[in-house]
């Protein structure tokens, strides 16, 4: 009598693959989280204690991404990829985003031929209002608003 062969999966290779698709389908999608400065020279330390060194001091609508929150601190990166802790009080949903270029057209429209707004250099604060493509448009403190790349500025994916 010839014993039937098995046609399951051998158990070595069985369970890991069942781990596999249940930490997929368990694990939800981490969505990025950007923050802004509420407040003109916040400082951004080096660990979460207010005694722990200064590393750079931020202004008001500086945009930032949230690494990890713990407790009162949140550990943020900016956009030339720095990283450092802040006390979470200093901190708000508002979106904003920051020229990561030397220089940048603002336009009229978001076309690259569009009609120049305003030359804006490296450093700028905007807050973005819509996105169509690959532009983005941004309104200044000061009212001007128009639209500029989105490989421009930091975060780019800030809008739907």
């Amino acid at each position: 009598m010839h014993q039937q062969q098995s046609r399951l999966l051998p158990s070595a290779v069985f369970w890991p693959l069942i781990i596999l698709v249940l930490l997929a389908w368990t694990t939800p999608g981490q969505a990025v989280e950007y923050v802004s400065v509420t407040k003109d020279g916040a400082n951004v330390r080096s660990a979460p204690d207010p005694k722990k060194d200064v590393l750079w001091e931020v202004f008001k609508d500086y945009p930032l991404q949230v690494v990890k929150r713990q407790k009162d601190w949140v550990q943020v990166k900016d956009f030339e990829g720095d990283e450092g802790w802040i006390y979470a009080n200093l901190i708000n949903k508002e979106r904003h985003v920051i020229v990561k270029a030397n220089n940048a057209n603002l336009r009229f429209e978001p076309k690259k031929d569009g009609k120049l707004v305003a030359a804006v250099k490296y450093g700028v604060v905007f807050t973005p209002l819509e996105k169509k493509g690959e532009w983005l448009k941004v309104k200044h403190e000061t009212g001007t608003t128009g639209w500029i790349l989105d490989s421009l500025i930091w975060p780019s994916d800030i809008l739907p």
